[in-house]
């Protein structure tokens, strides 16, 4: 660590910045301890920290271990994230311990709060594990805060991301993912993190918060938790969607900043139904049909078998591959059941049908195709029926954007975009938020 040196700080509130007059006690440390200064040395690592001594950091440290660090399942409106609280509660508990009992190099709490000071931290509400959901994909969310605090001149953006992402956010997602890999309902691991930047502005140096936020998804989740090699640790948080103060960021150039861009959260709007990209022409014919049909016949029964119970594939119309704009699509007949409280519009019955049922089959159906398939597509036609109405909806879905899909690199609307939606037989554009928000 580099060396202490005393320091004095601006006098505000908040309790940010460094430079100008004697900084009271009460708000570098919870307990009145006095305010230490952890300069960067030449060629160090840019940390800076308001320190606690250690019998109190000891103190804290049995507190927040004792205190409740997962959020109540009465407490979530959602009826299905409640029941997912519910059902691993004790998990969360065993993962909370763990988190709270962990060594950080600098001072870290569980909250339901980003960007507090840590004497505010103190009275903040701190249960911050719970099953959320972003981008319509069930997650395990976990926020707080870190009160390292890192210099802008010494670390870029990236090096401050990949600190906190493998100081904190790793041990968080080796205390939770273990235990929750028998959930196959979740999709990702969101962690949102707060920490510090010191930078000069004209000559004064200024602390501000960088509110730091990595969607990892489940398979890399697991896979870090259970490794130490810094390499596919790295690896995973580069597989991760990554905001910084809400936006969403690229961290490596190679990685192309419009990639990113296409999960961040935001409204979406539907691009003009344009026709999607021609895939290289390929022999459609029905001999061609029947024999790539044949050679993928064992796969596709295997397919029926392990995932009807969730597909409710049409027992009549098994899978095949039929012919479309040119491109071979492996053709899915499945029924859509859909409660009374979905009724309304046919754009809302097939957006609500493609959300909470066709976009929770796409990751199980792709983990059977391990390379490429020798066929452009997937057609999911679904047959959806609420009481007194049944509707016919297709969902004609490139399989290289299934691929985009399935690694979070596009969302549910930018693959629907890529594709062709036939609703009773006609072409539609579909706006899934605009659809499912329309009044009954």
């Amino acid at each position: 660590m580099p060396s202490a040196n005393k320091h004095t700080c601006t006098k505000q509130r908040s309790g940010r910045g460094h430079g100008g007059l004697q900084c009271p006690p009460w708000r570098c440390s919870a307990f009145g301890a006095a305010c230490i200064w952890h300069s960067a040395a030449a060629g160090g690592t840019g940390f800076s920290l308001c320190s606690l001594p250690k019998t109190a950091a000891l103190a804290l440290l049995l507190l927040g271990s004792a205190a409740a660090q997962v959020l109540s399942p009465a407490e979530i409106l959602d009826a299905d994230m409640r029941v997912l609280q519910e059902r691993h509660f004790p998990e969360l508990k065993a993962a909370a311990v763990e988190i709270t009992s962990h060594s950080y190099p600098y001072r870290f709490y569980l909250s339901r709060t980003l960007d507090v000071t840590e004497h505010k931290e103190q009275q903040t509400d701190q249960r911050a594990i719970r099953f959320s959901k972003f981008q319509r994909q069930i997650v395990v969310q976990v926020t707080g805060n870190y009160f390292a605090s890192y210099s802008g001149r010494l670390m870029d953006r990236t090096e401050r991301v990949k600190r906190t992402y493998l100081d904190v956010m790793l041990p968080i997602i080796s205390a939770i993912a273990p235990r929750l890999t028998s959930e196959p309902k979740v999709a990702a691991y969101a962690i949102e993190i707060s920490h510090h930047v010191r930078k000069d502005v004209l000559g004064v140096t200024v602390e501000s918060i960088e509110n730091l936020a990595v969607i990892v998804p489940r398979s890399m989740a697991e896979r870090a938790a259970a490794g130490r090699d810094v390499v596919d640790q790295i690896t995973t948080l580069r597989a991760s969607s990554v905001y910084m103060d809400g936006n969403l960021v690229s961290l490596w150039p190679e990685q192309g900043e419009a990639s990113w861009k296409d999960q961040a959260p935001k409204p979406e709007v539907v691009a003009p139904a344009e026709p999607a990209p021609a895939p290289i022409a390929t022999d459609i014919s029905p001999t061609a049909l029947q024999q790539k049909q044949t050679s993928y016949q064992g796969m596709l029964d295997r397919i029926v078998r392990e995932l009807d119970s969730t597909a409710h594939f049409v027992s009549y119309s098994p899978p095949v591959l039929v012919a479309f704009h040119k491109a071979s699509y492996l053709q899915l007949s499945i029924s859509t059941n859909l409660a009374p409280s979905a009724a309304g519009s046919q754009y809302r019955i097939a957006a609500l049908a493609f959300d909470n049922h066709i976009s929770h089959l796409i990751r199980p159906l792709l983990a059977f195709f391990k390379d490429d398939p020798d066929f452009e597509g997937v057609l999911f036609s679904s047959t959806v029926k609420i009481p007194s109405v049944t509707q016919s909806v297709e969902f004609f879905l490139p399989f290289r954007e299934l691929r985009r899909y399935e690694t979070y690199d596009i969302t549910g609307q930018q693959l629907i975009n890529s594709g062709y939606v036939l609703i009773n037989g006609e072409r539609v554009g579909l706006d899934l938020q605009a659809a499912e928000s329309g009044i009954r």
